[in-house]
């Protein structure tokens, strides 16, 4: 549920964002019948894109079976089953990927870790213009937990959106942490009344500022046809050729 802040801010924004798609991915450790302070979180971002006219996916990784290893299609590779097919569909098809995550022991979850090694299993594969594959979408990053760490985990997640290929707009995570040590999660019912963290305004600023900078950015590079494929080409290297530079497997023969 957004504040009344939160709310007058979608409802003036003037711009228009229909047309885009994102994928909302929730990395909590827990069973997918539990609910998930990461996912309550989460709630505030699908509801400000769904606000705007954004359509939303929502990924629970603990609802799937990602095989271990970096390659696209794990059964491919000695493993029975591995779920990540169909859900890199997903993920590819959105113009916006969210990453959730909660932290343990001061670090992302080890089912968001699992979903990043996904994500480099297809640092191989190009888009239409030569590009690497996630060349033209945004990426950004949402923490959860009651221990320090929102910083640290967002580097890591952003740092590896990056490099294979997401671009990352600025304030592009956010997060609610609380006291540090054991205590009460994003979303708990206090005893007075009210939800934990929903009155936290440096939370809420921080998510409503990365969802609305996502969405530009998104909209940006949409509306440009992604980067300029110049520079960047990954099959101006493949053939052996460096830009600017003759290929030596068309040297003469004098």
């Amino acid at each position: 549920m957004l504040s009344q802040t939160q709310s007058k801010i979608c409802d003036a924004i003037e711009t228009d964002f229909s047309g885009l798609k994102a994928c909302i991915v929730n990395a909590s450790l827990k069973h997918p019948s539990e609910p998930s302070h990461t996912d309550t979180l989460l709630d505030v971002v699908a509801e400000i894109f769904e606000r705007r006219s954004v359509a939303v996916d929502r990924v629970r990784l603990s609802d799937h079976y990602l095989a271990p290893g970096v390659y696209p299609d794990m059964t491919e590779h000695g493993w029975d089953k591995d779920e990540w097919p169909d859900i890199c569909d997903r993920v590819i098809g959105a113009n916006i990927l969210v990453l959730g995550t909660p932290i343990w022991l001061g670090e992302k979850s080890s089912l968001a870790q699992a979903f990043i090694e996904k994500l480099y299993a297809h640092s191989g594969q190009v888009n239409d213009k030569g590009q690497y594959l996630f060349y033209g979408k945004v990426g950004g990053c949402v923490v959860t937990g009651n221990e320090d760490g929102i910083k640290h985990v967002g580097m890591g997640v952003l740092y590896s959106m990056q490099h294979v290929g997401y671009t990352i707009p600025p304030q592009a995570d956010c997060g609610w942490i609380g006291e540090a040590g054991p205590g009460p999660s994003y979303g708990d019912e206090k005893d007075e009344g009210g939800r934990v963290g929903f009155d936290n305004v440096f939370t809420q600023r921080n998510t409503t500022f990365m969802a609305f900078n996502l969405l530009h950015m998104a909209k940006m590079l949409k509306d440009a046809g992604g980067l300029p494929a110049e520079g960047n080409v990954r099959t101006e290297w493949d053939d052996g050729s460096k830009p600017g530079w003759p290929n030596p497997e068309h040297r003469r023969d004098d």
